[in-house]
């Protein structure tokens, strides 16, 4: 049977258990951690443009004329009177509501009321 001697000044296995371990010991163990080298990825289409970003919140304007709900953008319309049409169908039907056509160019606001109830 062979017996393995311990080195000088270095305590054994079991007396290393029972030991509390201490900020030295963790600190001597950060030493000898082995660097990881990091891989980035290749960027394959560098040359070509970055695609627009579009957030969430805020939707592309197509036309000069904006619908809007409480003051929220619904939609673009090219033509005043397309607008219109779309705002009285919306007032028609949720008569409580806001409904104005905004003006991007000229920068006024046309509310939208309901039509008049015959009877």
């Amino acid at each position: 049977m062979v017996t393995l001697s311990q080195p000088p000044g270095r305590p054994s296995f079991e007396s290393r258990l029972q030991e509390p371990i201490t900020a030295k010991d963790i600190s001597k163990k950060e030493k000898y951690m082995a660097t990881r080298q990091m891989k980035m990825p290749v960027k394959e289409n560098s040359e070509q443009e970055p695609e627009e970003m579009l957030s969430q919140s805020k939707r592309p304007e197509r036309g000069r004329f904006l619908l809007q709900v409480d003051r929220q953008t619904k939609g673009s319309y090219a033509t005043s009177e397309a607008a219109q049409a779309a705002a009285l169908i919306i007032k028609k039907k949720y008569p409580i509501v806001k409904v104005s056509v905004y003006d991007s160019v000229d920068n006024s606001s046309m509310l939208v009321e309901a039509p008049a109830a015959s009877s």
